[in-house]
């Protein structure tokens, strides 16, 4: 049997339940979109523009919002067309190419929000040695590797989830094409891959959150050594932002491919999706740009 569908495409039918159902999907996703696309091209735009931002934590920043602009524009732009036009199809080229670049943002994000987590621990911990870790050549390197990273897994998880045959229809239930959703359409048993790849994106995303976790506890730590109230107010102020970032990434992300069976149905799948996929990147600028006086400074300017 082929490995593609007998139709050359899959149906999202997440969110596509009644005409008055899918305006109101239109109408939140495009502004969810507009404020993300504004708020991320203000960040790289003064990161780029500002001499005074061109530092370590700005640079991993600027990748940060080029992946989160890469990460929502891979998913939401299909999904605001096919409510518009009152569709539901996605082709098997579309949903392959959907997959890839979903695994590959955001399997860069999380390597990227470690090198943030690590920019700020040698900035508190390390200030000494913060020129000599933290030179540009270094910055450029890392960051580089975070990305490598995110596109090789991604291969991996195009590679696995599309090398197997399809035979259990073309019904997506979700408003993109997720890869647990598309493994449920093989027709061989499924969960030994699905477990294989559960375990390399694992072991990435557990190696970034214990490097985080290990990170703010020796920051924490720090902090509370030093003397001067407003010193420990504005090495909190510093990593404040991060922290609330990551939170919201990984509760979201955690929760939507951790859970246990019993927690899983359409509605709530549906919600997290929309939480781990299409809120972090509008909301992550609003969050930076917050705390950040420069960033702020340099937005007005």
């Amino acid at each position: 049997m082929s490995n593609r569908s007998s139709s050359n495409e899959f149906l999202l039918l997440a969110l596509a339940d009644t005409r008055d159902l899918q305006l109101l999907h239109f109408s939140l996703f495009l502004g969810i979109y507009l404020a993300a696309l504004l708020g991320n091209s203000l960040i790289i735009a003064a990161v780029a523009c500002d001499h005074r931002l061109h530092t370590p934590m700005y640079f991993f920043l600027l990748n940060l919002s080029l992946l989160d602009l890469g990460f929502i524009s891979t998913i939401v732009p299909k999904s605001i067309a096919n409510s518009l036009r009152n569709t539901r199809s996605i082709s098997y080229s579309g949903c392959t190419a959907q997959i890839f670049l979903f695994a590959f943002f955001i399997s860069a994000e999380y390597p990227v929000l470690t090198l943030m987590a690590y920019d700020r621990f040698v900035a508190i911990c390390r200030p000494l040695h913060y020129e000599t870790l933290m030179d540009i050549r270094a910055c450029v390197k890392m960051a580089a590797a975070a990305w490598s990273s995110g596109f090789l897994n991604a291969v991996l998880h195009t590679a696995k989830s599309f090398s197997i045959p399809l035979c259990q229809g073309n019904v997506v239930d979700q408003f993109f094409c997720e890869i647990p959703q598309i493994l449920k359409l093989s027709c061989s048993d499924s969960y030994l891959r699905e477990a294989g790849a559960t375990v390399v994106s694992a072991c990435l995303f557990f190696g970034c959150f214990v490097f985080i976790v290990l990170s703010y506890v020796q920051i924490f730590t720090a902090v509370l050594r030093i003397p001067s109230e407003q010193g420990r107010h504005k090495a909190f102020s510093m990593c404040l932002p991060h922290l609330a970032v990551v939170s919201l990434c990984v509760s979201t992300g955690l929760f939507a491919y951790l859970k246990p069976p019993s927690l899983s149905f359409p509605a709530l799948d549906l919600v997290v999706a929309v939480l781990y996929t299409v809120v972090p990147p509008a909301v992550n600028p609003l969050i930076y740009s917050m705390r950040k006086k420069e960033l702020k400074d340099a937005l007005k300017k």
